[in-house]
């Protein structure tokens, strides 16, 4: 009986570590980081999109920074690119939902790892997409925070790794930080948007926290 008892705690124990983790991300995600305000008019436009997990900005090419656009394929034709971040074993190793496999969600959760930056190119805007306006400053800012996700070389160039997209308008960049359940894709859209002095959610690993506060 004392075996059985000590099984059932631990089994607790180990189920109450989740529950945790979502009470807390619903409750983070709820509260509001108000938008700095200043006197500029909000004329740029940028976007979010989700896949229904994954969180992307997107930004029209006028819009971005030369500095960030340096290095980075794409054609004239292309209108906007979107971005987005998470761990690189995740990103290569799993195209799809049904790739998705159990050692590759654990250690993107819970281990150190490697993260690369996911560019895709658009020539049209897509319906789906949230529209936000933003001034020059936070668009400056917002700019310097993607620039600043990328990994370099010792020439201070991006690294694209080469013929790893998922499609003919995607390709990944070697970026900076590690991946973890408190780092997710969708908090490293939220940070940059909190950096930028955009509305944004206090954390968030989840797709909707950002989204909510847009919708």
């Amino acid at each position: 009986m004392k075996i059985g008892k000590k099984i059932i705690k631990w089994i607790l124990y180990f189920l109450l570590i989740p529950l945790t983790y979502i009470v807390i991300s619903l409750i983070l995600s709820s509260i509001t980081v108000d938008r700095i305000i200043n006197n500029e008019n909000s004329e740029k436009l940028i976007y979010l999109n989700t896949n229904g997990v994954h969180l992307d900005i997107v930004i029209p090419i006028e819009n971005i920074d030369s500095s960030v656009l340096s290095g980075i394929k794409y054609k004239r034709n292309e209108q906007y690119l979107s971005f987005g971040w998470g761990d690189e074993n995740f990103y290569i190793n799993t195209p799809t939902w049904e790739d998705l496999t159990f050692n590759n969600a654990f250690s993107a959760m819970f281990l150190k790892s490697l993260t690369l930056l996911h560019i895709t190119r658009y020539k049209q805007k897509r319906s789906d997409w949230i529209e936000i306006k933003v001034n020059e400053s936070e668009l400056k800012k917002l700019n310097s925070y993607l620039l600043n996700t990328f990994e370099v070389n010792e020439n201070g160039n991006k690294i694209i790794l080469k013929n790893k997209g998922y499609s003919s308008i995607d390709d990944f960049y070697k970026s900076k930080g590690s991946y973890s359940c408190f780092k997710t894709c969708n908090s490293w859209v939220n940070i940059g948007f909190k950096e930028s002095g955009l509305k944004s959610c206090v954390w968030t690993p989840f797709d909707f926290g950002l989204m909510n506060k847009y919708e």
